[in-house]
């Protein structure tokens, strides 16, 4: 897979791209990741890439035409009202980091991962000029309800979480499976464990992963659950299952009565 990154702070990648999954992905040529400088599509000696909005307001906003340059470039072809439009590859995605974007989840992940290429648009200052939303990007992302400095760490955890989907990325194909928000923890549980909680119909929800527990046994006087070290293998799955959904009830709630 292919992700290119467009930013005006191409130097922020050099740290990020360097480290765990991401690296050792790259090493093994399972993604390839390209930076692209956003000012080099700038015709003026300042090399502006932003200006006031109109209407009035506070700060900045990334100007269209720097943007729709870069992305042509990358695909080598135009794209919107240009006179020779390029059809988009259905293979390909656009994606606008943007706090107004829709919520990046683990199922979105899994949809990015079946691609063959992302282009990253990094947002900065107070936006990104509207056009570029409803007629560049392929969809507008948000990695949560806050609000950063730019886009550049979104992309950087959508490219982790997209990578690590990728056959061959993880040294255990099951890791990306068995964890929060996985598609093995949406499954519906079965009746014998729906009797080991009391709220049958929260258990359809999306659940979180299970807690994890090692040596030693003993620590400072909390101790690892008897099941786990009993050696049954079917106890151990139903403690799993019912703590992950005490553990998803406690901090996401929200999760809960999803299905």
């Amino acid at each position: 897979m292919r992700f290119d990154l467009i930013t005006i702070f191409p130097e922020f990648f050099a740290g990020p791209l360097e480290h765990g999954i991401v690296r050792r992905a790259r090493e093994a040529s399972l993604i390839d990741v390209r930076v692209q400088d956003l000012r080099e599509f700038t015709k003026d000696r300042h090399r502006t890439v932003d200006d006031r909005p109109f209407g009035g307001g506070e700060g900045m906003v990334l100007k269209p035409e720097p943007l729709f340059e870069a992305v042509e470039s990358l695909l080598g072809h135009g794209v919107g009202n240009t006179t020779q439009p390029g059809a988009m590859e259905s293979n390909t995605a656009i994606v606008l980091l943007s706090a107004a974007g829709r919520l990046f989840k683990q199922e979105s992940a899994r949809r990015l991962a079946k691609l063959e290429r992302i282009i990253f648009i990094c947002g900065r200052y107070e936006g990104v000029d509207e056009r570029v939303a409803e007629h560049l990007a392929t969809e507008e992302v948000s990695i949560g309800d806050f609000v950063l400095s730019g886009g550049e760490l979104p992309a950087m955890l959508v490219i982790d979480a997209v990578t690590r989907l990728l056959p061959g990325a993880l040294g255990n194909e099951a890791s990306s499976q068995n964890e929060s928000f996985s598609v093995s923890s949406a499954l519906p549980i079965s009746s014998a464990q729906r009797a080991l909680n009391q709220q049958t119909a929260e258990a359809d929800g999306v659940l979180l992963d299970y807690p994890h527990y090692t040596r030693p046994a003993e620590f400072r006087g909390w101790t690892v659950p008897d099941v786990l070290i009993g050696g049954n293998h079917a106890e151990v799955a139903k403690w799993r299952q019912k703590a992950a959904l005490e553990k998803t009830r406690r901090n996401r709630p929200d999760l809960l009565l999803r299905g």
